[in-house]
């Protein structure tokens, strides 16, 4: 045996730990779905009929549901106002940056917010949430058995596959989501821990609730080959219009953020603006979830008109939900979205093309994988989704063009953000979408020197020399007198100076041109910056705004955490 007894010792943690992970994470989805009915049972069953008053045929009452819920969750966010929003960034953030660590009181603030947003109609999705809480129950189960830092980061992410499986009856897609969202990309060796735990979570969601995913999508589906170019303009179409409503979510988040009222009342008015909007239509999915609404889209029950006033309507409705600072996914919206825009442009196809007899519910599907890859950058999990949810293959060609096209053509606005790495960057964090690099999974913060060798700008270049035979480094950040970074200077600096000029200040031959990174920036963005400026070292400066050195990172730095990351991501 090559490897030895530490080989199997090592895989038989792992397996152990993922199946025990899937068992959390499912348990932990398990609970907040039973929440969420028991809320939205005491709010749209009890309390509707005390509110309800009707005016021109619709019920006012509609309106103040989500206002009540707003408050409560308003008065929990002053709390704890890291639990806005779906939770998905949170668990980047905490792989990437926080070594698996996600804060235990966080889950319990987010299963309560999250329960009362959905269940008193806010417009917001459950998976996202879902994946937080398997997610954070998982990094506080980790940190019990004291677990190494990368054994966490991957059980982190196999709590997350385990909450996305569970809810849609769908392994492989939730295995898939949790490796192109957090990992960036699937790794052989990973795919197998996390495989158990979206098993392990299907199969505790399944055995208690005896269905994952609440809506059935109709049998016999298909499409004719010359429908694939209207797939392609389906997919161009909802990934430009993605990337576009992305953008617009964190423009009224931007908007309430300025709002100069107290930070409880945001999420009221925001709630509001969605009471408004769902009173017109309570029974087609824009309160809640939405899977109601997609139910009739599947089963073409729905006319054009009323499809598009859906989406706009969902879109509106979620952005003030998340937008004003409310706890909820993205994930169900987008779905949401996706399928009646799709539904739509199938009608509008039968009725230009009547002799291609298209099917109502492939175009749904392509509509919901077209937009979903465009907002998450995520298209391999909607095309395995899909054919799980189906149980079909016939719709494949269909639904790969119109992913693969959405998430390219979204990718194109992003620039490769998607709409959780978009929270980061805002964050000052530096994470793109679609690199499957190690590098970009290790911040510099993580594995730079923290006390490093400098030079001062009043120094010769003779003190130079002797630094670099005293410490063997050949490059070292120049700083003034407040430890501001004003310059980088190296070996290569100083070759074929004469003796004479090297008695001459530092500060004349500091390089106009030099990189400087962020401890919130990842090693693939320092690497990056080292071969563009051609240096061997870069100062770590505590933000753009503030030149403070806090410390230095060098190739050396970034060639043994790609080797590390290596072995913490591939755990061989």
């Amino acid at each position: 045996m090559p490897w030895g007894k530490n080989y199997i010792k090592k895989w038989t943690a792992v397996l152990i730990f993922s199946f025990l992970a899937g068992l959390i994470g499912g348990i932990g989805a398990v609970v907040f779905r039973f929440l969420i009915t028991i809320v939205h049972g005491l709010f749209f069953g009890y309390l509707l009929p005390f509110l309800s008053l009707y005016v021109g045929g619709f019920n006012i009452g509609y309106i103040l549901l989500p206002v009540v819920g707003a408050f409560i969750v308003g008065l929990i966010i002053l709390e704890f106002p890291e639990i806005r929003g779906n939770g998905i960034p949170e668990i980047i953030e905490a792989v990437i940056f926080k070594g698996g660590n996600i804060p235990g009181k966080f889950t319990l603030a987010k299963i309560v917010a999250t329960s009362i947003t959905i269940g008193s109609g806010g417009s917001a999705g459950r998976e996202g949430p879902i994946g937080f809480i398997g997610a954070s129950l998982t990094s506080l189960f980790a940190r019990w058995f004291g677990l190494s830092r990368e054994m966490k980061k991957l059980l982190v992410t196999c709590g997350l596959a385990a909450g996305i499986a569970g809810t849609f009856n769908t392994p492989l897609a939730g295995a898939m989501f949790a490796l192109e969202v957090v990992y960036m990309g699937a790794f052989s060796i990973n795919l197998v821990p996390i495989f158990i735990s979206a098993i392990t979570g299907n199969a505790v969601t399944l055995t208690i609730l005896k269905q994952a995913f609440e809506v059935k999508i109709p049998p016999n589906l298909g499409h004719t080959l010359p429908e694939l170019p209207l797939f392609f303009l389906l997919g161009l179409f909802l990934g430009a219009l993605s990337a576009f409503y992305a953008r617009f979510i964190y423009s009224v988040s931007d908007f309430f953020s300025d709002l100069a009222i107290p930070e409880w009342t945001k999420p009221v008015a925001g709630a509001l603006g969605v009471g408004i909007i769902g009173m017109f239509f309570p029974q087609y999915g824009v309160f809640g979830i939405g899977y109601d609404g997609m139910r009739l889209a599947f089963y073409g029950k729905l006319g054009v008109s009323i499809l598009f006033v859906l989406a706009l309507a969902k879109m509106l409705a979620t952005a003030l939900t998340i937008g004003s600072g409310q706890s909820g996914g993205i994930f169900a919206p987008s779905l949401y979205i996706g399928t009646m825009f799709g539904s739509a442009f199938g009608l509008l196809i039968g009725v230009v093309f009547p002799s291609l007899h298209p099917n109502l519910t492939v175009y749904a599907l392509a509509g919901m994988a077209a937009f979903f890859s465009g907002m998450t950058q995520a298209p391999l999990t909607q095309i395995l989704m899909v054919a799980e949810l189906t149980r079909s293959y016939a719709v494949l060609p269909a639904i790969m063009t119109s992913a693969t096209i959405g998430f390219l053509s979204a990718r194109f606005f992003l620039g490769g953000d998607s709409v959780y790495t978009m929270k980061l960057t805002r964050k000052g964090y530096h994470i793109k979408t679609g690199k499957p690099v190690i590098l970009e999974t290790i911040s510099v913060g993580e594995i730079m020197t923290k006390e490093p060798v400098y030079v001062t700008a009043d120094m010769t270049l003779f003190d130079v020399e002797h630094l670099i035979a005293e410490t063997g480094h050949d490059c070292f950040p120049v700083v003034n007198d407040a430890m501001d970074v004003i310059g980088v200077i190296g070996i290569k600096d100083i070759l074929k100076r004469t003796s004479s000029m090297k008695r001459l200040k530092v500060r004349r031959f500091l390089r106009r041109a030099y990189g400087v990174t962020y401890p919130t920036e990842t090693a693939q963005d320092a690497l990056e910056k080292l071969m563009a400026y051609d240096q061997n070292l870069l100062p770590v400066v505590e933000s753009p705004k503030n030149r403070k050195l806090v410390g230095v990172i060098t190739k050396r730095d970034i060639y043994r955490a790609y080797y590390r990351g290596l072995e913490g991501m591939y755990i061989d």
